[in-house]
């Protein structure tokens, strides 16, 4: 799968031995503007693309944003923190959670009733935490 080469990528432009200057020079906070840059171009293409369609330039951005998880899934890796398949494994299980109309017993049939469900289990989440 394309994912686990652009892990692998990433890992690379990390290391110490062999890896980019820039990219090992970098902290979870050094990344914190380039984060939110890549955000903000991906919502610019999005601004306009019921007109646009600009399949291009978003496919483009979102790779870019993408590339910011990645760095930071590697930096925490690097840390002993976490990896990038634990950020997918936590993805994977809140998607789950938070769509128990789809995935569990429960009904929501109208968007409305879905945003409701969707606040009270964030709430929830909230007050595990």
């Amino acid at each position: 799968m394309e994912i686990a080469k652009a892990v692998d990528i990433v890992a690379e432009l990390r290391d110490p031995e062999n890896g980019c200057p820039w990219d090992l020079k970098q902290t979870h906070e050094s990344l914190t503007k380039y984060f939110i840059e890549e955000v903000e171009e991906v919502c610019e293409v999005l601004e306009d693309f019921e007109n646009t369609k600009d399949y291009t330039n978003l496919k483009d951005e979102l790779g870019d944003v993408l590339l910011q998880v990645l760095l930071h899934s590697q930096l925490a890796s690097e840390a002993n923190e976490f990896t990038f398949d634990d950020v997918v494994s936590n993805l994977i299980e809140k998607l789950i959670r938070r769509h128990p109309h789809v995935f569990g017993d429960s009904e929501a049939k109208t968007v409305e009733e879905v945003e409701k469900q969707w606040k009270l289990i964030k709430e929830q989440e909230k007050n595990e935490n």
